[in-house]
């Protein structure tokens, strides 16, 4: 039995804030949005306050640092920079800042981790975490006692039918390590809902008994369980897109037959070795 309210989060990594997109999600109950420092050429903190601070008081905002125009950097000074910046072109408090795609540069974990746990404590966001797209990386220095974080709230995670076996089991192992409070999903569809796997598979195999989907809806469900998440990002600048997938939220995945799809995905990726 679910226990803990699931919720899509309108991510905009491929989306331009638009106004109306905005305004659509507030109307379909998405009151959640997920970019980056880095999103729109660095632009995507000035685009929102420029197209909807009026609206923004209204969704819970999550944002991440990591990325600057010279490359991928986790130094302290810069990520402070970056959330202060983030904070000031938002013209509001980003309610969580996530170290973003700390593999890139793994030595600077530790020290990025303190960075943000401190942005927090000075007020400039009300959670932290970390957001990666791989933590294989991260693993080694975290288990040999070398990598030793503060708590995260955080840990975001890639979710769904589309991520390999090593990078789930990976996250998982990740988040359980850094005892993380919350863990979130995002990219369910290895960002192509238009792949023409969705419609060559059963995915409704993958819902509780009884429960009406169309195919998108049951990747959706099956994501929220493939690892268990509490809230999951979906890219998209299509209105009913957003609408299809937020009613998804309130599927049940059938967890046998996830049990089954994860235990036949790790057989298959220990074959492959």
């Amino acid at each position: 039995m679910r226990t803990v309210e699931r919720r899509i989060v309108l991510g905009l990594y491929r989306s331009s804030p638009i106004r109306e997109l905005l305004k659509g999600a507030l109307d379909l109950g998405v009151t959640a949005l997920d970019t980056a420092y880095n999103y729109q050429h660095f632009g995507s903190h000035r685009a929102l306050a420029a197209t909807a601070a009026d609206l923004l008081p209204d969704f819970s905002i999550s944002t991440k640092v990591g990325y600057f125009p010279g490359g991928h950097d986790l130094d302290p000074t810069r990520l402070r920079h970056a959330v202060r910046q983030s904070a000031q072109d938002l013209g509001r408090t980003p309610d969580t800042v996530l170290l973003h795609n700390p593999e890139r540069s793994p030595g600077g974990l530790v020290d990025g981790c303190a960075a943000l746990e401190q942005a927090r404590q000075e007020g400039l966001c009300r959670a932290w975490g970390i957001s990666t797209w791989d933590p294989q990386p991260l693993l080694g220095p975290l288990l040999d006692g070398t990598g030793a974080i503060p708590r995260p709230d955080v840990v975001m995670v890639r979710a769904g039918l589309t991520v390999p076996a090593a990078v789930l089991e990976a996250g998982e192992r990740f988040a359980e390590h850094v005892r993380a409070r919350r863990v979130w999903g995002m990219a369910p569809f290895g960002g192509d809902t238009s792949d023409p796997v969705w419609a060559k598979i059963d995915t409704s195999l993958f819902l509780a008994p009884g429960q009406q989907a169309t195919a998108i809806q049951a990747v959706t469900a099956a994501a929220f369980a493939i690892p268990e998440v509490a809230c999951l990002a979906v890219g998209t600048s299509n209105l009913d897109h957003l609408n299809e997938v937020s009613q998804a939220s309130r599927l049940e995945a059938d967890i046998a037959t996830v049990r089954r799809y994860r235990d036949l995905l790790s057989r298959r990726a220990t074959v492959g070795r």
